[in-house]
């Protein structure tokens, strides 16, 4: 008789992806989450807050990536005296209102397509939530050549342009999610002539682009990835980005940092990738904090 004592086949002993990590210790210095999105996360805004809260982190960045999620991020920011919002088309958003979303990934149904006429359209409904007094940033937008192919690069790129102007115009951060795009997005800034504010979320680049933002004066956000072991690319640039240009962030439910990758994200969590950073930078965790959350402060206007 076989014995009932062990997993059945096919399942997995100790199985904690869906479980959230655990609070980590509170920081000394409170800081912020330059970037999340409580939109995509479990449980309430407020629940998620007060976790935060607990543990340090004591104002978030709500961010748009399509209309529907600017408006929330724009009414969130409202009802809650330590969120604020950027809005904005994802770069991987913009081809779909053009080209369509047969499949649905965008959490919207699927979507006929709308060529340039509907892009427009929600660009002007970003520039209007863009100069709303709780919206701090226009963001996330840039290129993303990782998950839009040869055919979507033509809107993505005017998408980006346009959010460009309307961050100027707006006088807001520009919040860039940039991946396996460094060069393009690098020229589209240069050629555009960028914000006074720029933040590359989830930074991605390697030391050497985190030279040329340094010069550019562009900030570096920093997420859980830092923390993977095949991420040395990322400690390397981090270890050289300047003190002042850096910001750290979740991008939650996502990147959870090590060693809770692959559970669930929350802004919670940014003592760990915070300490991890301080490692890299070989600098005390309290220095950090306060450089990080002067720095989210100076970029977001809050």
């Amino acid at each position: 008789m076989a014995s009932n004592n062990g997993p059945v086949s096919g399942e997995r002993k100790n199985d904690t992806k869906d479980v959230p990590p655990p609070l980590p210790a509170p920081l000394a210095v409170p800081v912020a989450d330059s970037h999340t999105h409580l939109d995509m996360q479990g449980g309430t805004v407020e629940d998620a807050l007060a976790k935060a809260a607990s543990v340090g982190v004591t104002t978030v960045i709500q961010v748009g990536c399509d209309l529907a999620g600017s408006r929330w991020a724009a009414e969130t920011a409202a009802a809650h005296e330590a969120v604020w919002a950027t809005v904005a088309l994802h770069p991987n958003e913009a081809p779909r209102i053009v080209l369509g979303d047969p499949d649905g990934w965008s959490r919207q149904g699927a979507r006929e397509p709308g060529g340039m006429p509907a892009l427009d359209a929600a660009l002007a409904e970003i520039d209007r939530l863009a100069a709303l007094p709780q919206v701090r940033g226009v963001g996330e937008t840039g290129l993303d050549y990782f998950r839009t192919g040869p055919e979507g690069m033509a809107a993505q790129e005017y998408s980006f342009r346009r959010h460009i102007d309307i961050a100027k115009r707006q006088g807001k951060a520009l919040v860039i999610h940039d991946r396996e795009a460094h060069e393009d997005v690098l020229r589209v800034l240069a050629e555009e002539g960028a914000p006074e504010r720029v933040v590359f979320h989830c930074y991605s680049g390697d030391a050497a682009m985190a030279k040329v933002c340094a010069e550019a004066g562009y900030h570096m956000s920093f997420a859980g990835n830092v923390t993977f072991k095949n991420a040395q690319h990322l400690r390397d640039a981090l270890a050289v980005a300047p003190l002042d240009l850096i910001l750290v962030e979740t991008d939650a439910p996502f990147l959870t940092p090590a060693p809770y990758r692959g559970r669930p994200n929350a802004p919670y969590l940014i003592p760990v990738t915070l300490r991890a950073m301080a490692e890299v930078k070989d600098i005390a965790e309290d220095a950090l904090a306060t450089a990080v959350a002067a720095n989210t402060a100076r970029v977001f206007g809050y």
